[in-house]
Order: C-alpha cells, then structure tokens, then sequence
C-alpha cells in the first residue's frame, strides 16, 4: 500500500513532529514496507489457531517473583529538592481551569 508524503506530512502534524522533506520521503517508504508486511499477515490461514493473551503456554507455567518491599526514599528528602512543596506535596502550576 503507498504512502506518500502528503499523508506522513498530515501524521507528523497529528503528533505534533516536525520532519525534513528527507525525512517524509523516509518515513514514506518505511511506512509502505510495514502496511504490506500486514497485509501478508493477513493472508495467513490461522482459523486452527487458539488466540493468546501471552507468549507461553499456560499462565499457570509462567514463573512468578515474589514482591520485595523495599522503603522508598524519605519524604523530607525528596520534597527538599522540589523547587516548590507544601511540607506534604510538590506544588506545581495549575494547567487546567
């Protein structure tokens, strides 16, 4: 499937990027190279296939860790390098109404 760089041009100002005309004719070709690896996968007969919701086997196989706790830092500490706390909390500006 082509890409062409009108589309990366109109992705990159979605994700607020800005790119090089380099860059887009790049990012074009890549992105082609990866939509036509996804459409052969969809080609790929995996009615007989179970789905997954992990790599393995059975998540009863998996191994597990045991939790750790260990004690974080103290809170005077921490709030000391903050450059604004209220004793309790760090202090930042307010961004929504």
């Amino acid at each position: 499937m082509p890409i062409d760089r009108a589309q990366v041009r109109h992705v990159a100002r979605l994700a607020r990027l800005q790119l090089s005309a380099e860059d887009e004719e790049r990012f074009a070709a890549q992105l082609a190279h990866v939509l036509e690896y996804i459409e052969r996968l969809s080609t790929v007969d995996v009615s007989g296939v179970e789905p997954l919701a992990f790599a393995g086997d059975s998540a009863a196989e998996l191994p597990l860790r045991e939790d750790q706790p260990r004690p974080g830092l103290p809170r005077e500490k921490v709030l000391a390098q903050a450059p604004q706390q209220d004793g309790q909390f760090f202090l930042v500006p307010r961004i929504i109404e």
